[in-house]
């Protein structure tokens, strides 16, 4: 399969995405955790269907130390043992802030509440960016039908 688009050669795309993917780096930099940030980016890209998305944030998160297990059980968290209180709450925010128009409140005030409960105010920040930022890439990468497999870990770093 060959992408729509290369955004690596369009010069317009180049101009935007170099300043888009620097709030990915400011993200990356934020106190969000790891593990946590890498959970709920592969949780957007399964919901919206992002393969390039899920091979990246799949690589990424195993070559971070995350487990085969936990990254098995992503799309099925609500039932998995193996996420903390805190992890849960960040999955549920982004599953409800990247499913808005299938809700027609958007995030509820319980998952806002839960969420807040286990992060503080700038953690929460960077996670609600977090899903937007995903929500934006990955529909970048479904609509030029970007080509998914080839991903090795720190390619965009």
């Amino acid at each position: 399969m060959d992408a729509r688009l290369n955004y690596f050669a369009d010069p317009t795309a180049g101009k935007a995405l170099k300043y888009f993917m620097a709030a990915g780096k400011a993200l990356k930099d934020s106190p969000l955790p790891t593990a946590t940030q890498e959970l709920v980016a592969l949780r957007v890209s399964q919901i919206n269907g992002c393969a390039v998305c899920i091979d990246m944030h799949t690589k990424e998160a195993a070559a971070a130390g995350e487990t085969s297990v936990r990254l098995n059980l992503v799309a099925a968290w609500r039932e998995a043992t193996v996420f903390t209180e805190a992890e849960r709450a960040a999955l549920e925010l982004a599953e409800e802030g990247t499913r808005v128009a299938d809700a027609a409140g958007g995030v509820s005030d319980e998952v806002w509440a839960y969420a807040a409960k286990h992060h503080d105010e700038e953690q929460l920040t960077a996670l609600v960016i977090l899903v937007s930022f995903m929500n934006t890439v990955n529909r970048l990468n479904i609509i030029t039908q970007q080509p998914a497999g080839n991903y090795e870990p720190g390619q965009f770093q």
